[in-house]
Formats: C-alpha cells, structure tokens, sequence
C-alpha cells in the first residue's frame, strides 16, 4: 500500500504518523501521482503544531516532485508519465506520501535538466524567491537588501538571484559555519545576529543611509530591528515567523521610522494566476538549469523519519533545502 505521513492531533514532531493509506483513482480535474522527493518546509511544522489550523486527522507536507501515473476526467494541462512538481498551501496539504490524488491545476511540467530532487528542494523556496526578485520592488543594480536567514533555503536563492541582479546582499546568519556558506553563495556582508547589532551593523555597511529592502522571515526576533535597518520610505517585506509571529504594533512606528513600508506577502497570491506562475517558474528553471544559480540539498530523510527531521529543522541544524527521498 501507499505510505504517508498524518497527524490525528496538533503539538510537537511525535504528533507525526507514518501510515498506510488507500489512495483510489483521480476524479475530474484530478490526477494520482507517484512521488519520487518530497520537501520539507518550516511551514510545515505551523500545520503540524496547529498554528495554521486545518481539519483533523490530516495529511503533511505541500511540496514535492514525482510522476503523473493516471489522469481524471477534463485534465489537460499534464498527461501520463510527465514528471512534474508543485508547491502550495491548503490545496496542496498531503505531500508527505509515496502516491497520492492531487488537483492538476497546481502541478508544472518540470523540465528533464532538473531532478526531481532539485525539484522538491526547491519549488516552494525558488517560486518564493522568484516573487521576492521579480515582483516585491522595482529593483536596480546597486541597491542593498538586508536577508535574514541568509544560510536558510530561500535565502541561499534569493542570495544568487540577488547578485546576479547587481545588488548588495547583507545576510543574517548564527554562525561562523552559515556565514561561510552564505559568503559563498552570493551574500557580500554576514551578520551573526547571535553576537552582533543588526541594525547598528547594517548602518555601518551602508555609511548610515540603510537598505532598501529587508526580507525577513524570522518575525518575532528580527522585528525591530530589522525596521532600525531600513533607509528612508524602504520596504520590509514579512515572509516568515520563524521565532514567532509579529505582536502587534501601532503603524504610527512606519512614520517615525522613515515613513517605511510593510508587506506580509504569501506565494499563493503570487502564483494564483496560470500565467504568472508558468512566468516566474520558466526564469528560475532556466536560471537552474543553466547553473547560475545552485540549489542546495544538504538534508535528506526517509519518510518515515518525519518526526527527525521536523526536529533538525525548528532546532536551525539545517541549511538550505531538506528533502524526503521515496
């Protein structure tokens, strides 16, 4: 039988269920689909803890990468024996399995230069990213980010787009050994957050005038500070909670900061239009495919060991993509 993973209760990685399941033939619009990787992202783990509420019991995992092995009724945007990825949220929830039932309408024909590996490691990281680059702000060469979690999966892409855009990467990272590989990887500047003033450092690089841009997918932590880090009318740009979500805050704090500008921007809204997101994925595809930009899969589990990794991953021991191999 098909395996997946599935909580039947909210709370910590034991919650985690590695199961066998029945999964039937495709309904219209529908397709069955074989895995061959499966991604792991730390929004996974808001699903599992119950942070994004969903009804229980319930599948895990909304990224992964495999092989269209029968199609349902009106489907023509894939056929039989395509290999395919897809990415995204409520619609997507299940992709911790071997096989599974899947609506079409988020599938994309993947491209035989990438595997599926690549494919899972980075759907929902690159299609993030390519928003991030090429739909957030008008960027210009010589313009300066701020990225928190420069070490992390997106930002090891944004790192690359970025330089190959001709922008001035400052990372964020926790340690001497992310720092390397955010160095390597595109940032011009680290800032070890754990030992470091961000804001006050990121003055210092930019002669006091600050960036334009901070994405910062941290949240809680990195708030203010990453305000602090912004030059005049800049925009922060709220892509994740990692150490929690925002508190609430007065936005008078935009004015006296620099009449700044906020976003809390989700990939599905970006991706929400066929055409948009066939665009955004055919640049990072061919940047992938063409070497310019490198994607990372350091951490590679079984399915069945879903509980570990969810566990390397909330403890920050990852960097870059983490993958289940079916």
């Amino acid at each position: 039988m098909a395996k997946a993973v599935r909580i039947h209760e909210t709370g910590g990685p034991e919650v985690l269920r590695y199961e066998n399941v029945d999964v039937g033939k495709p309904g219209p619009g529908q397709v069955r689909l074989r895995h061959e990787a499966v991604g792991l992202n730390f929004a996974d783990t808001y699903f599992r803890s119950g942070l994004y509420p969903v009804p229980l019991p319930a599948g895990m995992g909304v990224e992964a990468a495999g092989v269209v092995e029968a199609v349902g009724e009106g489907v023509t945007n894939v056929a039989e024996g395509d290999r395919v990825t897809y990415t995204g949220f409520i619609d997507t929830l299940g992709a911790y399995s071997t096989e599974r039932v899947i609506a079409a309408a988020p599938l994309i024909k993947l491209p035989a230069a990438i595997s599926f590996e690549t494919a899972a490691g980075m759907t929902m990281r690159g299609l993030t990213s390519a928003y991030l680059m090429r739909r957030i702000y008008p960027f210009k060469a010589g313009d300066t980010i701020l990225l928190h979690a420069a070490a992390g999966g997106v930002g090891l892409i944004v790192s690359q787009w970025a330089r190959l855009m001709g922008l001035t990467v400052i990372g964020t990272v926790s340690s001497d050994a992310k720092a390397a590989v955010a160095l390597a990887h595109g940032c011009d500047h680290v800032i070890d957050y754990s030992r470091e003033d961000v804001a006050k450092r990121v003055r210092e690089l930019t002669d006091g005038v600050g960036v334009q841009v901070v994405f910062d997918s941290v949240g809680k932590s990195t708030f203010e500070g990453s305000l602090d880090s912004l030059k005049r009318r800049g925009l922060m740009v709220c892509v994740g909670t990692a150490s929690g979500p925002i508190p609430p805050f007065n936005p008078q704090i935009l004015a006296m900061k620099g009449s700044l500008f906020l976003t809390r921007p989700a990939l599905a809204d970006y991706i929400a239009d066929p055409a948009d997101k066939r665009e955004l994925a055919d640049e990072l595809f061919g940047h992938i495919a063409a070497g310019r930009i490198e994607i990372e899969v350091n951490q590679r589990y079984a399915l069945e060991d879903a509980g570990q990794a969810h566990r390397d991953l909330e403890s920050r021991k990852t960097t870059g993509s983490s993958v289940f191999i079916i």
